[in-house]
């Protein structure tokens, strides 16, 4: 019985990923014969798990929404992080309703009646023993992500009111492509149908959102991500530095945690960090901080500017506390 368990566990966890499988797919991933897998699904069914089949050739097995919500299948690791994502998104607390915090903190009150009850006193005990620190951050409306969401996915062509950094407010008509989470902010990638351009957009300056049912047809993204072209967009007016750190990647992270920072591992002894900064005093502090050796690779006036500094900081030492030096 404990096999038998294992393997719907097993079964029903592929399948949760929402994709189709077919039935030799999922004999080979399980390591049993397609009858057994035809036999676990209706065990599955009888469950009230919807596992929609396809027969013949191309056919699949693919779990599909449902009426009724059956037990939810986590494994130990899994509601954890679960718990904890939910968490997260809870301490960038607001007082309005209906915001994506909001509806966080709910979830995670009652997450665990939808967990067997196998792992339902863990997850009781990881939320009375946790806090979180909150964290400043615009509200954002968890309809309103929803509504993007299905914009994007239907190519479809929404409409919605902007009011921009300068406080101008305007209707715009917009081609939806992605959301981008960065820095506690959530932000739209859309191709402006006024402006003929592409757009990011600060989600929580959006309001009344409406979905035209007009779709469109599909563009390359400005950059190879949206990720990227957003952090071209935040990172235009202020100047590139590249870093050689002689510590570790997560020390350096951890110096750095409060910028937008490209960490990556050269060897045992090196890190090499980019990093776009508007004032080269808030980068010499923060590497005071983690106390390692480093040098600036570019640009050759921000390593000028460091020089000059530390010139007045090698004279203070030696001034023998005579006063201005």
């Amino acid at each position: 019985m404990a096999d038998v368990t294992e393997r719907m566990l097993a079964l029903l966890s592929t399948l949760q990923t929402g994709r189709p499988f077919s039935g030799q797919e999922l004999a080979s991933r399980l390591a049993v014969s397609p009858r057994t897998v035809r036999r676990d699904v209706e065990r599955l069914r009888g469950y009230g798990y919807p596992v929609e089949t396809q027969p013949g050739p191309g056919g699949y097995y693919r779990l599909v929404a449902g009426r009724t919500m059956p037990p939810l299948v986590l494994d130990d690791d899994e509601a954890i992080a679960a718990l904890l994502g939910l968490a997260t998104l809870a301490s960038a607390r607001s007082d309005e309703d209906g915001t994506l915090d909001d509806a966080a903190t709910r979830a995670y009150g009652k997450l665990d009646q939808f967990l067997p009850a196998r792992l339902r006193p863990r997850a009781a005990a990881l939320r009375a023993g946790l806090e979180t620190g909150g964290q400043r951050a615009p509200s954002v409306n968890a309809e309103l992500l929803a509504g993007l969401a299905e914009a994007i996915a239907g190519r479809e062509i929404v409409s919605f009111d902007y009011t921009d950094k300068h406080r101008n407010a305007a209707r715009r008509r917009v081609e939806a492509h992605r959301q981008v989470h960065l820095h506690l902010r959530w932000y739209l990638l859309g191709w402006d149908l006024d402006r003929s351009d592409w757009r990011v957009f600060r989600i929580d300056r959006v309001r009344g959102l409406a979905r035209t049912g007009v779709r469109h047809s599909p563009r390359e993204l400005p950059a190879g991500t949206a990720l990227a072209y957003l952090r071209q967009g935040l990172n235009r007016e202020r100047r590139r530095v590249r870093l050689a750190v002689r510590a570790e990647p997560h020390e350096v992270a951890d110096a750095l945690k409060y910028q937008d920072a490209q960490i990556q591992r050269v060897d045992d002894r090196e890190t090499h960090v980019t990093v776009w900064l508007d004032s080269w005093e808030w980068l010499v502090l923060n590497l005071a901080f983690l106390d390692a050796d480093f040098s600036i690779v570019e640009p050759s006036d921000m390593r000028e500017e460091c020089s000059a500094f530390a010139r007045r900081l090698l004279a203070a030492c030696y001034s023998g506390g005579r006063g201005s030096v």
